[in-house]
């Protein structure tokens, strides 16, 4: 039995204009879909606007749990950090037309002062809620600090804001060297989504980047125990298919979708 969203990232079909692949995400037979800013001002740069967007999940009848994402808003202080900020803004204001309910925020790629972005990090979902989104923390296993689930939680207990929500994944959890069972110091409402994917044995974790990732089930990783986690602290939200993969770009889409929701049940709903 399902006791669990799905949802598709939409980088896993990358190469597809925005509006397609909102209709691949229900044709496929997914609740929701995250969106990227990229995509978002790529369709703007082609004449169309936020308001085909937004009319396209409504009329497909998806939810919108993230779209993706701030950069720089972490590690900048004075002029600089004023500057990202305007960016942020926009980015904010393109996720609230779209109807999206978080927006993820992403680390610095270098060294990161916790403190600041701590104080930042508050800052940034201030922000975000006068525009009706929030901001959700990510962590990335690639970068130098921000890497793993301890380290995005720090920040968002630092910063002390109840609307504070991290971003799951277990590659970016792999990846990092963090600890899954992690997951059971979180309450549910402190989970923006559940990113979905798994990762080879080899290369070797160190080696690793995105474009490793597989499908749910087609890895090494333990899926069920996370899963199992997350059901303790009773979180019954979204697991988003989030894949980086060249092979599957140069795919049909729509078989690329079906074929992710597929392993996503076998894995969430299997015995």
């Amino acid at each position: 039995m399902a006791d669990f969203k799905y949802c598709l990232n939409s980088s896993t079909i990358r190469p597809v204009p925005i509006l397609k692949k909102i209709e691949i995400a229900r044709r496929a037979g997914y609740s929701a879909i995250e969106l990227w800013h990229d995509d978002m001002d790529a369709h703007l740069a082609q004449g169309g606007s936020l308001r085909d967007i937004r009319l396209a999940v409504e009329d497909q009848g998806l939810t919108v749990p993230t779209t993706i994402s701030l950069k720089g808003w972490f590690e900048t202080t004075g002029a600089e950090h004023a500057r990202k900020l305007v960016e942020v803004q926009r980015r904010m204001e393109q996720a609230a037309a779209v109807g999206a309910i978080h927006v993820i925020a992403g680390p610095p790629a270098g060294p990161a002062d916790h403190d600041l972005g701590a104080r930042h990090y508050r800052e940034l979902v201030e922000l975000g809620l006068r525009f009706g989104v929030k901001p959700a923390m990510e962590f990335l296993g690639f970068v130098d600090d921000i890497n793993c689930l301890e380290d995005a939680l720090e920040v968002v207990t630092q910063a002390g804001h109840p609307a504070g929500t991290i971003v799951l994944d277990p590659f970016h959890i792999f990846r990092g060297g963090g600890s899954p069972e992690s997951i059971a110091k979180l309450t549910a409402s402190q989970i923006a989504i559940f990113h979905f994917n798994d990762a080879p044995a080899q290369p070797p974790r160190a080696q690793q980047h995105d474009h490793d990732r597989v499908y749910p089930g087609d890895g090494h990783l333990d899926l069920r125990r996370q899963l199992g986690l997350l059901r303790n602290i009773g979180y019954r939200q979204w697991l988003s298919l989030e894949l980086f993969r060249e092979d599957l770009w140069a795919s049909d889409p729509l078989e690329v979708a079906r074929v992710g929701l597929e392993k996503m049940r076998q894995v969430a709903e299997g015995g």
